[in-house]
Order: structure tokens, then sequence, then C-alpha cells
């Protein structure tokens, strides 16, 4: 089969799958969307309209393939709080002006800004939404009507209990009850909202309670009516656009985030850019038809990633299957009671309410902004939460930015000062204060770590450093990332970095700067190794968590690099890589032991074969250098290395590596008139492990079917330059500059090899 076939037969396959995902969300959606239209206080048909405009239209044009939209219970208190106040039409209205604000938002690229809120302030508003919600929704499972306001509702709640008793509160419970008792269950192919809403569906027709039940005359579209401008003060119209737009946005926006996380080898990550116009497209449609604003809905996206979709046929099927409900099933639609959707959504608000979230926030010191966030929502609503919630991040983002950190120790008879963080005029009395404390004629080492210095602050240390040294005293001024200081002394218009400090890290530990530790000149190893998980604490891991959290749920690289032990070679140093890029395999030589080899081995090639079958690698690359150790005892002939007998033994394994380079049947000409015949050999054996791969059927046939590639690199030591094997002319060559662009159709059908 060629390569084209299986890309074909793959594309065929792919829907196959997404089937019957595309049933379990819609089984997942068609309780959800009625219960949100109820709860909105909208035509039963908007519910339906929204979820099948989210399906279809968001899901063809957004950018996330795997995300599910529809009515989102988080769009709740907004829409009820317009519909109050506007009226039905112009509600639709305003949720397809929306639609055209996010089109034009995403059209500007801004779709990554919307991830610079605050996660305290998103948590702590979706949690105030499902307070709102339970509060409203728990009135009408007790037979009750929702009050305006959520301190109304609650102040109403015990009346509610002592005076309803009907067979709506049965219903509610039953289905509450379900819910529960169906998710704990080993089988759960239905999904539980939809098996809640059922039985408590049949239970009410069996025993024919007298109780509200869904109110949807005529077809889908029936009641539908051209959207009209509200008549309001344009302010309170833009004001009601906006917060649909952005709070349905950011909603989707970190819900394609969510599900990027989730989704399996193979898909490609969310262009939100793209997913915002998306969006945008179905609010402006579900607007014109008469649905519900839409969004991005967690639960749903996470649904049809655990079904097993892979592409975006299972969020369009979705939408067609409850099209077809809607037009076909709207007496079985209206059987369904008040009180069994009214149950469904409490649960989906106390879910809201997610206090598993703190665990992230309770380290960075953010949980009071997500109560006081939740707590604004409740009492004063959605938009003025929102902007407490963000206005009180925002207080604490400047507090942070402006904290400076100034410590002072004497030791050896010189005064060490140490200032970090960003050094403002709000810093300078703490700076002030440290300072005045040094007796005048001492050495002093003040070593400035800040990220920004203003006027204010330099104008303090320079009228400082004078007065120290009039007084016979010596300072010693370092700055470790940009010369803030040096720069407003020499008069240059801009910082620049210091040479050699914004790359420190790959210095060696014999080449770093020691002076402001010098015991480290006679420290033990052990000593020098955990000096530098020290430098690693203080510097570099608080950059990289966010990406080890992400990475801490699993590995999902792309290569697979085998390359030598020698500490001279650092994988991620020579490919700009960072963690989770690469799998790296280490031994001595680089070597790959030969399919059937005598002298066995398997470490290898169970990495290989876990990196292939499991991680999915799409590369393998052998990675040799110049100067190797090993294959200096190769041509040696082992003499070298008689008495180590493991390595003695390891090393047979490049025998056939040795044969080739004597044959010199692929020796480069230029390699094989110099400089050395270790050169000779280090690039030889690069070639060999890559045909010692090839050895493998199971290997040989994956590569065959342009589902592997093979590369060969070297490092040349002396010049630091990387060289790639070119698979035609069998030579290392210089890596160009840029890499020509390659058809998606003809992508990986080669092998560097």
């Amino acid at each position: 089969m060629t390569i084209e076939t299986q890309k074909v037969v793959a594309r065929l396959i792919a829907p196959r799958q997404d089937v019957p995902a595309s049933f379990v969300v819609f089984l997942v959606a068609i309780p959800l969307s009625l219960g949100i239209a109820v709860a909105s206080g909208a035509p039963v048909a908007a519910g339906l309209i929204a979820a099948v405009v989210g399906g279809i239209v968001v899901g063809l044009l957004g950018g996330s393939p795997l995300q599910v939209s529809g009515p989102a219970a988080g769009l709740t208190v907004i829409v009820a709080s317009m519909i109050q106040t506007y009226g039905w039409q112009a509600t639709c209205a305003i949720t397809l002006c929306a639609g055209a604000l996010q089109i034009a938002l995403g059209a500007c690229r801004v779709a990554r800004t919307a991830l610079a809120v605050s996660p305290a302030v998103v948590h702590g508003m979706l949690a105030g939404i499902g307070v709102v919600l339970v509060l409203a929704q728990i009135h009408i499972v007790l037979g009750g009507t929702p009050q305006h306001s959520a301190l109304e509702n609650l102040s109403e709640l015990p009346g509610q209990l002592v005076a309803h008793h009907s067979a709506a509160v049965l219903i509610g419970l039953l289905t509450i009850g379900v819910l529960l008792a169906w998710e704990r269950l080993p089988f759960r192919a239905v999904p539980a909202p939809l098996v809640a809403v059922a039985f408590a569906t049949a239970v009410s027709w069996l025993f024919a309670f007298d109780m509200p039940r869904v109110d949807m005359p005529g077809g889908l579209f029936d009641g539908w009516v051209f959207p009209a401008p509200p008549d309001a003060p344009l302010a309170d119209v833009l004001g009601a656009i906006v917060s649909v737009a952005l709070v349905a946005g950011v909603e989707s926006l970190l819900c394609s985030v969510a599900v990027d996380r989730m989704r399996p080898a193979g898909v490609a990550r969310s262009d939100l850019d793209r997913e915002l116009m998306g969006q945008g497209a179905g609010n402006l449609v579900s607007g014109f038809l008469g649905g519900l604003p839409i969004a991005g809905v967690v639960v749903r996206s996470t649904a049809n990633v655990r079904a097993g979709a892979l592409t975006r046929a299972s969020t369009v099927l979705h939408g067609t299957w409850v099209l077809v409900l809607a037009l076909s099933c709207g007496g079985v639609i209206e059987m369904i009671p008040l009180s069994a959707l009214a149950a469904l959504l409490v649960a989906l608000g106390l879910r809201m309410i997610d206090r598993s979230h703190l665990r992230g926030l309770r380290p960075h010191r953010e949980t009071w902004i997500y109560w006081l966030t939740l707590a604004g929502v409740v009492v004063l609503g959605l938009g003025e939460g929102v902007l407490l919630g963000m206005g009180l991040a925002a207080c604490l983002a400047l507090r942070r930015l402006t904290r400076v950190s100034v410590k002072t120790e004497q030791r050896d008879g010189r005064w060490h000062v140490v200032v970090s963080g960003s050094l403002t005029f709000l810093g300078v009395p703490k700076l002030v204060q440290e300072l005045q404390d040094i007796p005048a004629g001492v050495p002093v080492d003040l070593d400035l770590d800040v990220d920004f210095m203003d006027n204010a602050a330099f104008d303090t240390i320079h009228t400082w450093r004078l007065s120290h040294e009039r007084l016979g005293g010596k300072v010693d001024i370092d700055e470790v990332h940009e010369s803030w200081y040096e720069n407003a002394v020499t008069g240059e218009a801009s910082p620049s970095r210091k040479s050699g400090a914004g790359v420190r890290w790959w210095a060696p530990w014999s080449r770093r700067d020691r002076d402001k530790d010098p015991a480290l000149d006679v420290a033990s190893p052990r000593e020098v190794l955990l000096a530098g998980v020290r430098e690693y604490h203080g510097r570099t891991a608080r950059l990289v968590r966010p990406i080890m959290v992400e990475l801490a749920q699993a590995q999902t690289p792309d290569h697979l690099f085998i390359t030598c032990v020698d500490s001279r070679v650092v994988p991620n140093l020579i490919t700009a890589s960072g963690p989770g890029d690469l799998f790296i395999v280490r031994n001595v030589g680089n070597i790959v032991p030969r399919h059937g080899t005598r002298v066995h081995d398997d470490s290898v090639m169970a990495a290989v074969e876990y990196a292939t079958s499991v991680l999915d690698v799409k590369t393998i690359t052998v990675c040799g250098h110049s100067q190797c150790g090993a294959m200096a005892g190769v041509l040696a002939g082992g003499g070298e290395v008689e008495h180590l007998p493991h390595l003695s033994n390891w090393l047979r394994h490049a025998n056939h590596s040795l044969s080739r380079f004597l044959e010199g049947a692929d020796l480069d000409s230029d390699l094989a008139d110099g400089p050395t015949p270790l050169a000779g050999l280090c690039h030889v054996n690069v070639m060999q492990q890559l045909d010692n791969l090839l050895s493998y059927p199971w290997l040989k046939h994956k590569v065959d079917a342009g589902e592997l590639e093979l590369v060969g690199m070297y490092l040349d030591l002396e010049t630091a330059k990387v060289e790639i094997l070119d698979a035609e002319s069998r030579k290392f060559l210089s890596v160009p500059d840029r890499v020509p662009p390659v058809a998606d159709d003809d992508a990986g059908a080669t092998s560097r090899v």
C-alpha cells in the first residue's frame, strides 16, 4: 500500500471513530441544552438551536478540533438578566452583535490576551455563577419560583423548604439521586444526565404527576422573529454586548487550553484566534436564528475526548443529531418535567464550585481573590464581581512587580548586598534603610539582580556609592541581568545585557564566576553539585514550573535522540530544546546493537520500542561527535580498555562500524584525507547505527511506510557546529539556515538515512 493510499484510508477511518463519540456528546448535550434554556428564561427551542449551531457552525469553523460548543451554564446569569431587562428579541440581537465583536477580536489576533486573566478570577467567576445557578434552580426543584437576585433567592429559600412538598420535589430529588448513583456504576456507556432526566420523566409519566413540564410549541423555528435592537441607552446595550462576547470568549479559550491537555496523539493544538472567530460566527448565526449565546463547554468537550473523537467530525455530527431530534421528537421533549432539568442544573452548578482549583491557587496566595470574586458575583452581579476580581488581581500583580528584596551580610571582611526584584521608587525606603546600616569605609559588593530600575532608585544607589567611597570605602557593583545602573551612568538610552550574563546557565561549573562564592573553588564535587541545584531553585525553577505542571500529566515528545554519554555533548543545548521535547537515550559511543547480535543487550531497543510504540515519536536521531573516546578505543583494537570488562564487551557492538570504516566505501573523501582516522570512524559510526536500527523488521516497516524518519547528526566539538547526514550524497553537511517548506502530503515520505 502506498503512502498516499494509507493517508486516504486514515482520513476515512477517523470519521468512523468519531461517529460513536458524536452520539455520546449528543446524549450529554440534549438535557443540558434544555435545562440551560429553561434556567435562562428563554424559549426551550433556543437551547436546542444553540446546540445545533455550536456543533455544526463552530465545529466547522473553529480552531479547536475536539472542543464542543453550545449553550453554557456560565452564561445563564447574563442571559437571564438580559431577557428580564430587554426582552427575548433584543437578547438575540445582543447575541448576534457579540458574535460580530468576537470575529473582530479574533481577526485582530488578540485571543491569547484573554489567557492573561488571572485563573483565580476565572474560577471565582465560574464558582459564583454556580452559586447563583443553584440558588435559582433549587426553587424550581422545590416547586416554587426563583427570584430576581441571588440574595433574594437565598432569603426566600427557608420559606420554600417549609411550604413546598409537591411531586416536583420528589422528581427533583430522584433526578439528583439517579445522577449521583449512575456516575458511580462501573458501566457508563450512556451519560448520567440523560439517564437521570429520562428516568425522572418516565416516573412522572407512569404516575401521572401533575407538574410543570417543558413547553415547546410548534417546531424548532416556528416561533422565530427577527432580532430587534434593544430599547435602552446605548451604553447599557454596548455593555451587554461586551459582557457576552468576553465571558463567552474567555470561557471558550480556557476550554480550548484544557482540551489541548487531553488531546490524543496526532491531534493538532488549538488555533485560539481561529477558535475565537469560530465562536463569533456561531453566536452571530445563533442570535439570528433565535438561539442562546454559545461558548466552548468543558463537560461536553471532555466527553467528546474520552469517547475517542479524533477530528472535528464528531462535533459536527453531534449538532446534526440534535437537529434531527429537535425536528422529529418535539412531543417527547415536552414530557420532561421542569424540576428534573432544574435538578440537573443544581448538580451542574455545584460542580462549577470546584474547590480543587484552590490547591493550585494556595501556593501563590491567590485564594482570597477567588473567594472575593465569588462573593462579588453573588452579591453585586456578574459584571461587577468580575471587575472586582480583576482589579484585585491587578493590584496583587502591581505589588509583586514593585516588590524588592534587599539582603545584607558580612563575610570575610566584606559586606555583601543583594538587591533583587523590580527596583522602583516604591522600594527606595527599604533600600536606603539597608544601605545606611553599612559602616563607613568598608568594602562592599553590591549585586543588582533586578529586571527594572527607575531613575529614583538609580539616584539613590549612585548617591550612596559616591558618599561611601568619599569616606574611604570601596563599592563593586555587579549587575546580574541587564545593565541598568551602568547604562544610567554612561548615559546610554536603553539597557544592554552584560557579556555572558544572559547565557550563564550553559557555562560549565569550572567557568562560572566564583567571586560571589569563593568557597566553591575548594569545595567538594558534591558541594559544587548542590550549589548548582540551589542556583536552579533560585533562578530557573520558577520559570519552568508552569511548563512542568503541564508536562507532569504526560510526556508527548516527537523525537527520540540517541547520543553518547560524553559530558561535552548536551542534547538540549545543541537542539535548543526544552523539557518534554526530546526522549533521550545515552550510552558509550551512541551505539544501537544490531538485531540478532550475539552480544545480547535490550536496553537501547527497550527505549526505542517504548518511544515508537507508546510515545509515537516521529523521528529517531543518532548523534555522534568528534574526539569520541569509545571510537578511539575501537580504533585501537580494544587494547586500551581490556582492564574494563563491561566496557570491552559493550564496544563489540561497534565492530561493524570499524569494518565499514576500514572498507572505506561510505567514507567522505574529505574525511578520508584528514584530519584524523578517529574523525572518520566517528562519522561512519553514525551511519552504521542508523543501519543497525533498520535491521529490526518492525522498525524498518515504520520507516518504509513514512511513519518514522531516521536522522544522522554529528557534533564537532572544536567548532561547536552540528552537521547532518544527507540521504543522497551520504555526506555530513552543515545545517542550512532555513529548512525549505515541505507540502503536507509529502511530509515524512522520505528518510534521511
